[in-house]
This record gives structure tokens, C-alpha cells and sequence, in this order.
């Protein structure tokens, strides 16, 4: 059986010193300090890691456009689990729509990915682009 809890919470985010970012780029980080109430009481910390870039254009199988991918890595005892997604509403031009997500594989030293993807239906419908080693 699941239980579930309910409340309200307040959010403080306070902009931290920026690190080592390329020179040019707009990458921030934020502190974020969550009060919760309800069913939960108390507090919470942590980080949140933004990009801001000029639009920079690729091709996804002869289309033109950009988006943005979220990388989120967990270790659990040593085993890695890294889940990249493709940012909603994050395509541009061609890729306009753009969902999906990335698998990425590090053999031999070198990097390959298997992207998944779908377009809307005026774009072709879903494509996909596998093991390319950009």
C-alpha cells in the first residue's frame, strides 16, 4: 500500500560564486534552502546547476537546430547510473518538440552514445540515431 504525505513548502535560492566555467559561457549554481509543512516538517539543502548558452546548431539526422541533454549520475556502491535526458521544450527550428533520452557507454577509453528520440508527427515521427561516436 502507498501512502502518501502532503504539505507546503517555501524555496529560497541564493546565487553562489560562479566555478571554473569556459570563459563566456552562462553557467550559474544556485543554493536552494527548502522549509517544508504539513505531513513533513523541516528543512532541506542543496545545489541546483543551470546553463544559460547562446544557441549553438547541430544536425540530428539532416535537421537543423539545438537542444539542451540533462545529465543526472547517481554511484551506488560503486556501480554508476547516469540518466540523460533531452530537456523539454529545449529544441529549436527543426528539432522544435524534441524528447528523448541519451544512453552513453565508455569502453576501451572511448565515448559512444545511443540517442532515442521523437519529433512530432510533422518531423517524421520517432528516428533513431544509434551508437554514432561523435
Amino acid at each position: 500500500m502507498t501512502t502518501r504525505g502532503r504539505g507546503t513548502f517555501e524555496v529560497k535560492l541564493t546565487p553562489q560564486t560562479p566555478g571554473s566555467a569556459a570563459p563566456g559561457s552562462a553557467l550559474g549554481r544556485l543554493a536552494i534552502d527548502k522549509r517544508f509543512h504539513g505531513d513533513l516538517e523541516g528543512t532541506s539543502g542543496g545545489e541546483m546547476l543551470t546553463a544559460m548558452t547562446p544557441v549553438g546548431r547541430l544536425k540530428l539526422h539532416g535537421r537543423t537546430g539545438s537542444f539542451i541533454l540533462q545529465h543526472n549520475g547517481t554511484m551506488t556502491r560503486g556501480a554508476p547510473e547516469l540518466a540523460v535526458t533531452v530537456v523539454p521544450d529545449s529544441g529549436t527550428e527543426e528539432l522544435a518538440g524534441l524528447a528523448g533520452r541519451m544512453a552513453i557507454t565508455i569502453a576501451g577509453g572511448k565515448h559512444s552514445y545511443e540517442l532515442e528520440y521523437t519529433l512530432p508527427a510533422g518531423f517524421g515521427g520517432r528516428r533513431r540515431h544509434e551508437r554514432s561516436n561523435p
